[in-house]
């Protein structure tokens, strides 16, 4: 078995980070190239000193001969509307990609656009790019050229509420998704809201009614239930470094008890090894620098209430990528996760 090369675009973020700590435990990929803007660049270990003495590679600009020449798949963890200046020309010289930004998610250009409040500059690349949730899309990801990388909202949410929304258990246009991340959901660059003495012990609601996560969890859940979902979806930070936590809140339309509960998960996802169902909600301790979702769901006066949580940089990210990569790669998809 060939050892995959890979590139990273964007090295000195958190989720590049994060990713490059799973692919130095990775036993058939290996990191060839690394890239940034010309003001980042530097030896990696300055960047990230806890690398000393694993990794010793320059962080570059991109040279997209260069990178061609030395990586087989390009993992993009650049911000949204920046990756798809880069990804035609990755796409062109013969390199998988796997994007982690919102640029490939959402199929509809126009909605994209609104969202963004940028124009889409490779509007052709979207019908061909595989939205890289393996556990609800998986069939559809094998001998992909461009992988979509979910949010971390949106892949705890849509974790949670598949098989709900497959088995048509649920209202489709009365869901709630009440969140909470940690500060990294927020990225590296410095920001007022997340300067130490704003975040440290707060927390706050934002991006009230207007979160652009919320279309791709609607798009996300119509394509598992065949049908048109509206979802409520208001996240929330707190200050820790790491982790979602999200509490969801359905409208049951057939009748089900908790122990109905428990089976349709257990089967929905009875060979997915990153997703753990508990018999309480679940804590974000137990899934921080770990790709699994933790879930829990029961019946509260009338309602079904379904716990998530995940590591925003893991399986909302980093991890997800990686799990991305093995398959197209025809890898085992927890090589290098667990």
């Amino acid at each position: 078995m060939s050892v995959v090369k890979v590139a990273i675009i964007g090295a000195t973020g958190y989720t590049a980070r994060e990713t490059i700590e799973i692919l130095l435990r990775h036993r058939q990929a290996k990191i060839t190239y690394l890239t940034a803007l010309p003001e980042e660049c530097g030896h990696i270990t300055e960047v990230f000193p806890r690398l000393r003495g694993r990794l010793d590679l320059p962080v570059e600009p991109i040279d997209l001969n260069k990178l061609s020449q030395s990586a087989d798949v390009a993992l993009c963890c650049l911000p949204h509307k920046i990756s798809m200046q880069f990804v035609p020309q990755l796409l062109s010289a013969g390199v998988k990609v796997i994007d982690y930004s919102a640029d490939y998610r959402l199929r509809d250009v126009l909605l994209y656009q609104k969202v963004y409040q940028v124009e889409h500059t490779d509007p052709n690349n979207i019908a061909q790019a595989a939205f890289g949730l393996p556990e609800l899309f998986r069939p559809h990801l094998a001998g992909a050229r461009l992988i979509a990388n979910p949010g971390c909202y949106p892949t705890a949410a849509a974790l949670a509420l598949a098989p709900l929304v497959k088995e048509k258990l649920i209202a489709l246009d009365d869901i709630v998704v009440n969140a909470v991340s940690g500060a990294t959901g927020a990225g590296r660059k410095a920001s007022s809201s997340f300067h130490f003495p704003e975040m440290n012990e707060n927390f706050f609601a934002y991006a009230v009614g207007t979160h652009r996560h919320q279309p791709e969890i609607e798009q996300i859940l119509a394509d598992v239930g065949g049908s048109r979902v509206k979802v409520l979806f208001q996240p929330h930070v707190v200050s820790i470094d790491r982790g979602i936590a999200e509490t969801i809140y359905c409208h049951p339309i057939a009748s089900v008890d908790p122990a109905q509960l428990v089976e349709l998960y257990r089967q929905y996802y009875a060979n997915e090894p990153f997703i753990r169902w508990f018999k309480s909600p679940p804590a974000l301790k137990n899934v921080v620098q770990t790709n699994f979702c933790d879930l829990y769901a029961s019946l509260i006066r009338g309602k079904i209430v379904v716990f998530s949580a995940i590591d925003n940089l893991v399986k909302g990210a980093a991890g997800q990528a990686i799990q991305n990569l093995n398959i197209i790669c025809d890898l085992p998809e927890t090589m290098g996760l667990l």
